[in-house]
């Protein structure tokens, strides 16, 4: 299924850097969400399985401020180490 683009480039580059770490990225959220980043690994163990499922938002105040948070994410995960 091919996802579409996010109308900001900084959050589109953070998408596509979790892409290439293995996380599957859905759009067609509900409300402020965009969409969806989902880990590559369902273990529990991963991050206390808290931060496996992170929302993207449409219209972050702060595109970059976003963009970093959904990299520190995808760095942190224990599971795509």
């Amino acid at each position: 299924m091919v996802r579409g683009t996010h109308s900001k480039k900084e959050v589109e580059a953070a998408l596509a850097y979790a892409e290439r770490n293995g996380w599957r990225v859905q759009g067609g959220g509900k409300g402020h969400a965009w969409g969806k980043m989902y880990c590559p690994d369902k273990d529990a163990e991963c991050r206390c399985g808290e931060f496996c499922i992170s929302s993207v938002w449409s219209t972050p105040r702060n595109p970059g401020n976003h963009a970093r948070h959904l990299r520190r994410i995808v760095d942190n995960c224990t599971a795509c180490r």
